[in-house]
């Protein structure tokens, strides 16, 4: 064992052999392992502890030398760059690099794009949120695990409990009188018909603008389609007033042949426009799956039927979109009374049925 004068020391564990350091310093021992079995390298880490602790700015520009020596580009590994890899990386859907694009114009950004990560401090990275919004919180927390996975940072600059807590506004439904009076006012007959198959079939953005003629069953009244974004199988019955509005569609190809070549995001101005034009609050294009799920709640649909006409992947998911459903609950008093005179009526026609064969 080696005593250090500053209540740092480290010590080899006999049943592993593995070197541990010792910090007495703030009273209570702390122990941590070294991870290694070479008493060289442990006496080297020991003295860079000492150093860090005795002479920190010299201790900081050994570091900066070790890690230039290990890696010759660190300066060069900007913010910026950390977004460039992430929109070249082939494991995103061509949605989600959208999303990457449009948060990487994000003003909030700026202060941090040509500042290289393995400089970065954590007042710089709470005053880029706290000046941005959700997405700025959402979007810099994915760019810094990203530098973390390249190694272009050592260690998190901000732990998971310490990264801002990501607050998004309500989600809320539309309603049956806000969108008649969407309906009122659209005069674009292919964008009028998309609102409906909207309201009808509670899709999303982009799944009901990609339909097809051939997605649809006329023989069984039914609309099959796999979703974009997760892939999974919905599939619907239609009745009459939608089959009214499929039939002003096209017979073949895109139903929606000026809509499909738009992006998702311009789809989704366009109806928050022509809401805010209304005095509508709070609603987006999203918020007819919002719709869809409370409305099948209300009438009574089972929960499994609605989870596979919308394309949830879990109860969990469906029911968040289910949970501002005004349920009716029914009176059990009442229930108990008309399970209770069923039987007897089940039960006097048997015995009725039961004397005319007798007879």
């Amino acid at each position: 064992m080696k005593v250090i004068p500053n209540s740092y020391r480290i010590y080899r564990r006999q049943a592993s052999g593995y070197f541990y350091f010792v910090d007495e310093t703030q009273g209570k021992p702390k122990h941590t392992s070294l991870k290694t079995k070479d008493p060289q390298q442990a006496q080297r880490i020991l003295d860079a502890r000492i150093m860090g602790r005795t002479l920190p700015a010299m201790a900081k520009e050994v570091g900066n030398a070790y890690l230039r020596e290990g890696d010759p580009e660190a300066k060069s590994h900007t913010w910026r760059r950390v977004i460039e890899e992430c929109l070249i990386c082939k494991k995103r859907g061509k949605s989600t690099q959208e999303r990457i694009e449009n948060a990487a114009k994000d003003k909030a950004l700026l202060p941090l794009l040509d500042r290289a990560v393995g400089e970065t401090k954590a007042t710089e990275i709470f005053e880029v949120i706290r000046n941005g919004g959700v997405a700025t919180n959402v979007f810099l927390r994915r760019f810094h695990n990203f530098a973390l996975e390249l190694s272009w940072i050592h260690k998190p600059i901000l732990t998971k409990s310490y990264w801002p807590k990501v607050v998004f506004s309500p989600k809320i439904a539309i309603t049956s009188e806000q969108h008649e009076m969407i309906m009122s006012q659209e005069t674009h007959p292919e964008r009028r018909a998309y609102y409906q198959l909207c309201w009808f079939f509670g899709g999303s953005n982009s799944d009901m603008a990609h339909l097809r003629a051939e997605n649809i069953d006329w023989e069984r009244g039914t609309v099959t389609f796999i979703r974009r974004k997760t892939k999974a199988l919905c599939h619907q019955a239609f009745g009459r007033e939608c089959a009214e509005v499929l039939k002003t569609l096209p017979t073949s190809g895109p139903l929606f042949p000026y809509l499909v070549k738009l992006r998702a995001c311009d789809r989704a101005t366009v109806f928050k426009q022509r809401c805010s034009g209304l005095g509508i609050e709070g609603v987006t294009i999203h918020s007819h799956r919002y719709a869809w799920a409370e409305r099948a709640a209300i009438a009574g649909m089972p929960e499994r039927f609605a989870q596979a006409a919308l394309g949830h992947g879990s109860k969990a998911v469906h029911r968040a979109y289910a949970r501002r459903a005004e349920l009716h609950v029914p009176c059990l008093e009442e229930l108990t009374e008309v399970r209770r005179l069923t039987i007897a009526r089940a039960r006097i026609e048997a015995g009725v049925q039961e004397i005319r064969i007798a007879a």
